[in-house]
């Protein structure tokens, strides 16, 4: 087996996997380290996870293969977006016809995508995957690095990508240093069979002890994200199947009647973890190993699925007589997604802040801007651009 690689990506999952295909398709060497190989849910279950997919994430993912290896039957594309303050009156509009598209995205199970980019990817000539794998220490050098796996095996590489998650292994290895920022909330998630159809509608209401976001899935269903305090998301754990419906059906003002629980909660807890910097010589991070954000605004993928792209057009368009880990180059990725990493932040520590609950002499003047906003076709335009990217 070969131990000697252009490219090291540490981490599986649809954002190094994507950048991993991409590498590969441009001619480089490149190995993939991951824990676990993906597989899909038993008898056709609905992952209780999906993303909201981006149309410039969906063309991307569709150069690298992924987008064709999902069933149709299970992406449901977003018509718009309907978003309510916490005086449950001011809201704001996002139409795709309103932006010029078809849609303005799509949701798509998160276990879905991954095993379909882990398929393309077990078919690229120049991927070699290392699974199950584990990484036991990394050692840099001034012409790359070297990483030993568990069982003692060693590859070399010139550039090693940490692609490996909010706590990733990479990153702290290599010292980077971090700031995180705790929520004091837990992101419960599950999904649902609704008595009304959701239109293609994604929904969202910002209330006074978290943030309610409903996706549509194909068919009536649904899959929501609750961002939720700690106490209550314990509370709407602690409740059988039953009353948890009907609590996320009150939530959403029964908008879609009767709910069903087709998949049972699951909880992650919510932070926010910023870098200064995200490479040093020989090594570069991406996704979550790079950035945590609030998932209220779904850009989490997104987000990482870019920092994917550009990292990608970056090294395979560097000068001939550039090193692949060479800082220069990794620090052209760095400054071209800095500005993305900052208002993307911005915008999802920003309306956190602005609708926490030991704020609330806040209330009139954010709902008020809440409603302005849809009423300003320019700043609507500008709030649809980026989301769209």
């Amino acid at each position: 087996m070969n131990t000697k690689f252009d490219v090291a990506v540490v981490g599986g999952g649809p954002v190094g996997a994507a950048l991993a295909i991409a590498l590969a398709r441009g001619g480089l060497q490149v190995a993939v380290i991951e824990g676990r190989e993906p597989v899909l849910p038993e008898n056709n279950q609905w992952d209780s996870r999906v993303y909201a997919v981006s149309p410039g994430s969906l063309h991307f993912l569709a150069s690298v293969g992924a987008r064709q290896g999902i069933d149709e039957n299970r992406v449901a594309p977003i018509a718009s977006m309907q978003v309510w303050g916490d005086d449950g009156h001011a809201n704001i509009e996002f139409d795709a016809m309103e932006a010029g598209r078809d849609n303005l995205g799509c949701i798509v199970e998160a276990g879905r995508l991954q095993f379909s980019l882990w398929n393309v990817l077990l078919e690229e000539p120049n991927v070699t995957v290392h699974c199950p794998a584990r990484c036991e220490s990394l050692a840099l050098h001034t012409s790359g690095a070297q990483l030993t796996f568990a069982d003692g095996q060693t590859i070399e590489a010139d550039l090693v990508i940490g692609a490996d998650g909010a706590d990733s292994w990479v990153r702290k290895m290599t010292g980077f240093t971090t700031e995180t920022k705790p929520y004091g909330q837990v992101g419960v998630v599950a999904n649902f069979s609704t008595e009304r159809s959701h239109g293609n509608v994604a929904r969202q209401w910002f209330q006074k002890d978290g943030v309610l976001a409903w996706l549509p899935l194909p068919g009536n269903r649904m899959s929501i994200v609750w961002s939720a305090q700690t106490s209550l998301a314990q509370e709407l754990l602690a409740l059988d199947a039953n009353a948890f419906s009907e609590r996320v059906a009150e939530a959403g003002n029964g908008i879609l009647g009767k709910l069903e629980l087709l998949t049972p909660p699951a909880s992650f807890p919510l932070r926010l973890v910023e870098l200064a910097h995200t490479v040093k010589q020989s090594v570069a991070l991406i996704g979550d190993a790079a950035h945590v954000i609030h998932p209220l605004a779904g850009q989490g993928v997104n987000l990482g699925l870019r920092d994917a792209q550009k990292l990608a057009q970056v090294l395979l368009s560097r000068n001939a007589n550039e090193y692949l880990g060479e800082f220069a180059v990794l620090r052209r990725y760095e400054r071209a997604r800095r500005e993305d990493w900052l208002a993307t932040k911005w915008v999802t520590d920003g309306l956190h802040t602005l609708f926490h609950p030991t704020r609330p002499g806040l209330t009139r003047m954010r709902n008020f801007g809440l409603a302005m906003t849809n009423q300003l076709p320019v700043l609507k335009r500008r709030f649809m651009t980026h989301a769209v990217q």
